[in-house]
């Protein structure tokens, strides 16, 4: 059975760090694009930040500069690293493991697994 847990989520103040982390069991996903989403209170999911395979990285613009989007193949895992935390960060982040194709990497539809969430709350 293939699960994602997702941990690190915690409250911290604007300014601060967290470092989430998700590992995956059941399947190898070296070959998959692991990506982290959020869903702010009262918003859709939107797209955060993903891995693909090769490690090229790609980020939402709202997050670049912030956010770093490593993995660990050997561990079945990956991290975000998110720093000069905002309000606006605040929600429930959540890793996703699929095979989408480079201009839907955005899209939760070319994901196959899920994870349950881990919540973050940055407080002003």
């Amino acid at each position: 059975q293939v699960q994602l847990a997702e941990s690190g989520g915690g409250v911290v103040q604007a300014g601060g760090s967290l470092r989430l982390s998700c590992v995956a069991s059941g399947e190898n996903f070296r070959t998959y694009t692991l990506t982290w989403f959020r869903q702010a209170p009262g918003k859709d999911r939107e797209f955060a930040a993903a891995s693909r395979p090769g490690s090229s990285t790609h980020y939402a613009n709202s997050v670049k500069g912030r956010f770093t989007i490593s993995r660990d193949n050997a561990r079945n895992a990956v991290y975000l690293q998110m720093n000069s935390l905002k309000p606006e960060d605040t929600g429930i982040y959540y890793c996703a493991a699929g095979k989408p194709i480079l201009s839907n990497l955005g899209s939760s539809g070319g994901y196959y697994y899920w994870g349950q969430g881990t919540e973050v709350a940055v407080s002003s």
